[in-house]
C-alpha cells in the first residue's frame, strides 16, 4: 500500500505522516528530505524542479515491490505529482491512499508556519506569505480530507488507520 500525504506546509502533514509510518512500520519517504539532499549535492543549477518526485517515485516503486507499506509526505501541490503517485501504485499492482491535511483556521495555520523550526539541517523554512500564495491546484480524484483545525494528530492518525481499514473491507 501506498499512503500519499498531500497538503499545504504547517497543516501538520509530517507529523500525521510520520506517526502513520511508525504506527504501520511504513517505509517514509519525505520529499522536502529528498530535495534537500540534492541540493546538497550540488548537482543542479538551477531549481530543483520535479527532481525530489521523481527519485520518491523511484524509491516509492522499489519498496512497494519488495512488499512494504510506504508513506509519501509531500506537498503535491498539483495533479501532475498527484498521478505520479497512480502511476507508481499502479506499476507494483499496490493500493494507493491518498491524504490531504489541510487547517481550516487561518490564524492557527499561520501560527504554525511562522513558528515551526525547521528540522532538515540547510532548509530554511517556507515563510506565511510564500504559503499563503502557494500555488496548490484541487484534488480532482477521490481522496481522503483531514482538517487538523479540528483534530489532533493522534486522532488524524486514526481517522485515516479506521479509513485504510474501511477502503480493505470494500475491496475484500
Amino acid at each position: 500500500m501506498l499512503i500519499a500525504f498531500g497538503g499545504l506546509p504547517g497543516t501538520g502533514k509530517t507529523t500525521i505522516a510520520q506517526a502513520l509510518a511508525r504506527r504501520v512500520g511504513a517505509i517514509y519517504l519525505r520529499i522536502d528530505v529528498i530535495e534537500q539532499a540534492i541540493r546538497d549535492a550540488g548537482v543542479l543549477a538551477g531549481d530543483i524542479g520535479p527532481a525530489g518526485y521523481q527519485v520518491a517515485n523511484a524509491l516509492a516503486t522499489s519498496n512497494l515491490a519488495l512488499g512494504h507499506i510506504v508513506v509519501a509526505d509531500s506537498v503535491n501541490p498539483v495533479a501532475e505529482s498527484r498521478a505520479g503517485w497512480g502511476a507508481v501504485a499502479a506499476s507494483v499492482s499496490a493500493r494507493l491512499v491518498e491524504v490531504e491535511v489541510v487547517c481550516s483556521d487561518a490564524t492557527e495555520h499561520r501560527r504554525r508556519v511562522e513558528e515551526r523550526p525547521s528540522d532538515i539541517p540547510g532548509l530554511s523554512p517556507p515563510t506565511w506569505q510564500s504559503v499563503a500564495t502557494h500555488h496548490f491546484e484541487p484534488w480532482s480524484d477521490p481522496h481522503f480530507s483531514i482538517d487538523t483545525a479540528c483534530l489532533t494528530a493522534e486522532e488524524a492518525v486514526m481517522a485515516i488507520e479506521a479509513h485504510i481499514s474501511r477502503i480493505i473491507i470494500q475491496a475484500g
